[in-house]
């Protein structure tokens, strides 16, 4: 028996949608010096954003669908800002350095 077009239709369209892609990550730096960022998940190897410019915003980075903790180190501020979120697939964030005083860190996801 031969599959009707209908049918092959149908199961390709479910394999599609099917496919999951990983998270992806970037970063934007509001602020007017130079910021490194740590992504650090509950287990596994921290992912290191490092010199992200002021007013520059880094490609996109895939990464492991977690928990992190983001962690921000910012040329002359003492304090890191820090901040959770839980990246799950097929979505894409974009992790701001927030130019404010104390500085802050958000993450934005469309």
């Amino acid at each position: 028996m031969k599959p009707s077009l209908l049918t092959v239709v149908v199961l390709a369209l479910n394999l599609i949608g099917c496919s999951q892609d990983p998270p992806t990550v970037r970063v934007r730096n509001e602020r007017p010096t130079e910021a490194d960022v740590q992504l650090k998940p509950p287990s596994g190897s921290t992912i290191n954003i490092s010199d992200v410019a002021p007013g520059a915003t880094t490609g996109y980075l895939s990464v492991g669908a977690s928990n992190y903790e983001v962690v921000v180190n910012i040329t002359n501020v003492s304090e890191s800002p820090t901040t959770f979120f839980n990246a799950g697939t097929d979505r894409s964030y974009t992790i701001v350095v927030v130019n404010s005083t104390p500085a802050t860190v958000r993450v934005d996801a469309p």
